[in-house]
């Protein structure tokens, strides 16, 4: 992993203190929610005491700064009233500052485990990753990043009743054995409304999906019938025209109904002439 304060990234060791207005956001930020109550917090002990830790930024383009770590003391610096914020300046690119700001959110545990999806998500499509790669540079094993990765197959409202529920990622993992968006709502509203711990959800989701496996089957079987019905019908068809083709004016009657099917077959009796 590569981390901003080490020696060969920094322009120098010096502290520089710029202009607030000077600093623009990093654009692949992980977090996207910020509490305000925190950051009003955050707020009133950098009035009291300043800005303890520097932030990190790189130079940008335009001759200004875009913001690599410490987004929410640049926020609270700024509902501060703060013209000016302690920096350290970096001398690193865009995918760079992507990953430093993802393994710095991870390793604070600033975000949600739909932001850690997010981020990693971006990071992989951003920059072509594969999904080893991303893990190797974040620091984690392939599978934690698959398992991530899913759990962004809940389509925005679920991902938004959790958030507001407070409810785990591993919630929110067995949720995804549902495929069906009615069964995982319901499931979700279950949930919440009877305060399932995760083992209980699970036991809950496994009821329902023995339920659908058994519709299913049910499924399967009248498929089964029906496919053999219809062979069944095609065979007396074919058998009626060997019939006719060897001289048996033989009829075929077939009529549909709801509650059944009746074929009836004439074959006129025929005198053999010795």
């Amino acid at each position: 992993m590569v981390f901003p304060r080490q020696p060969n990234l920094l322009e120098s060791q010096k502290v520089n203190y710029l202009k607030l207005g000077l600093i623009r956001p990093n654009p692949h930020q992980p977090r996207r929610r910020f509490d305000l109550d925190d950051l009003r917090e955050l707020a009133d002990s950098i009035t009291q005491y300043g800005i303890l830790q520097p932030l990190t930024v790189r130079r940008a383009s335009d001759g200004g700064y875009e913001l690599v770590a410490g987004e929410r003391r640049l926020r609270a610096a700024r509902m501060a009233g703060l013209p000016h914020v302690p920096c350290l300046l970096v001398n690193i690119d865009a995918e760079q500052s992507s990953l430093i700001a993802l393994v710095e959110n991870l390793q604070r545990r600033d975000l949600d485990f739909f932001e850690e999806a997010e981020g990693l998500e971006n990071l992989i499509r951003i920059y072509g990753l594969s999904q080893e790669e991303a893990a190797r540079r974040v620091g984690i094993s392939q599978s934690a990043v698959a398992n991530k990765l899913r759990l962004l197959r809940h389509p925005p409202e679920i991902i938004a009743l959790i958030r507001q529920h407070n409810l785990t990622e591993r919630h929110a993992r067995a949720l995804l054995r549902l495929e069906e968006y009615g069964d995982r709502m319901e499931a979700l509203d279950r949930i919440i409304q009877q305060r399932l711990n995760v083992a209980q959800s699970e036991r809950y989701i496994e009821s329902v999906l023995a339920r659908r496996g058994g519709l299913s089957a049910q499924k399967a079987r009248a498929r089964y019938v029906l496919k053999d019905v219809r062979l069944f019908l095609n065979t007396v068809g074919h058998a009626v025209d060997i019939m006719r083709q060897a001289g048996v004016p033989a009829g075929l009657d077939r009529q549909d109904s709801d509650r059944e099917i009746v074929v009836t077959i004439k074959i006129p009796r025929i005198t053999v002439v010795k």
